[in-house]
């Protein structure tokens, strides 16, 4: 029952900071302060929310892994079909280099050999659900997040960013009555990541020595260069998402608000922070209001929560079963419907108050 808690608030924390932070993409701090000075909520449509990629790559990584019951080769090809299944129902606001990947496995190259030199946020938003179901089995969980990188990602640097996000996943799933300890979070991660690490290692630290310092993680993120907002680049968006892990490993509220105030990527973002939280403090850690206020289907809170338990079952007991099933038009209209709405945002950014 612990294992199925943490597995559902790890997928609903990821899509109700996906959600909450998708209004907020791209915008400057200064442009998001004025724009909406209160963040407290649903922005995108009519008060309620939707999630975007980020929810839908960990989707795909959480059916994978039922389907597969964790065998590894099994996981990298029903990922890989997924993901070109995926590129069909038109999703809207796709990494580059996914899309190229993607592209590359409708061409025949294997999942083995269909990633991209990039080191984007694609990898960290979908590894979070890794480490809550095989952090245990450190040489399982450092496979599959390998796999699930290089199929679309072959940079080293977009490697170290996912598995540092699927072992905060797993300690805040591993231990949800204690806070960790912001240094036995970096030893573990030195210990695994290995030399080549060095330099992300590097800016880990940083965030370990800022949150022990009792800085915010907006004054944390001026400090590392990123006052216009936080890039999609694995070395600036891991950082700041542990640093608010950290510094608020059992309050979601105030760490998704903080991560969101510090701008620029900030749905993914705060759905990366989400899903380390949402597995520490289940659903029940998850505001209420902003649960009722997700505007999604067939991807909706109930078929989150039964991903879930089927996910939680499958890696608890290394049985293998059929993967959850999402009517195929009820995506491709869903998407179309989430299309119009991200390019009448677009628009609206247009005008001011600027």
């Amino acid at each position: 029952m612990e294992r199925e808690d943490s597995v559902i608030g790890c997928l609903l924390g990821t899509a109700i900071g996906d959600a909450i932070g998708l209004c907020y993409e791209g915008l400057s701090k200064q442009r998001q302060y004025r724009m909406f000075p209160d963040i407290n909520g649903y922005h995108f449509i009519f008060g309620r929310g939707m999630t975007s990629d980020d929810t839908e790559h960990t989707c795909m990584v959480a059916q994978a892994l039922i389907v597969s019951g964790g065998d590894v080769k099994r996981f990298l090809k029903n990922l890989g079909w997924r993901f070109r299944f995926w590129l069909l129902g038109l999703p809207a606001g796709i990494g580059y280099a996914t899309l190229r990947a993607i592209l590359k496995l409708w061409f025949g190259f294997s999942p083995e050999n269909s990633g991209v030199f990039s080191a984007g946020n694609g990898p960290c938003m979908r590894s979070a659900i890794i480490g809550v179901c095989y952090g245990n089995d450190i040489k399982k969980l450092c496979e599959l997040v390998k796999a699930c990188t290089r199929i679309t990602h072959t940079d080293p640097k977009a490697e170290f960013g996912a598995l540092a996000v699927a072992l905060a996943a797993f300690m805040a799933s591993n231990e949800p009555e204690r806070n960790i300890s912001p240094y036995e979070y970096y030893q573990m991660l030195q210990d695994i990541s290995g030399a080549d690490a060095k330099e992300f290692l590097e800016l880990i630290k940083m965030a370990v020595e800022s949150v022990a310092a009792g800085q915010t993680t907006e004054s944390f993120s001026k400090g590392l260069g990123l006052s216009k907002g936080v890039s999609g680049y694995v070395y600036h968006t891991v950082p700041i998402v542990i640093h608010a892990w950290l510094k608020n490993q059992k309050d979601y509220r105030s760490a998704i608000m903080e991560v969101i105030r510090c701008g620029g990527d900030t749905d993914t973002s705060a759905a990366i922070l989400g899903g380390i939280i949402g597995a520490c403090v289940g659903k029940n850690g998850i505001p209420e209001e902003w649960l009722d206020g997700l505007l999604e289907w067939p991807r909706n809170v109930r078929w989150l929560e039964m991903l879930g338990k089927r996910l939680a079952y499958v890696s608890y007991h290394g049985t293998a079963q059929q993967a959850l099933s999402l009517p195929v038009y009820g995506l491709f209209l869903r998407n179309i419907f989430f299309m119009f709405l991200v390019l009448f945002h677009g628009l609206r950014r247009l005008l001011p108050p600027y």
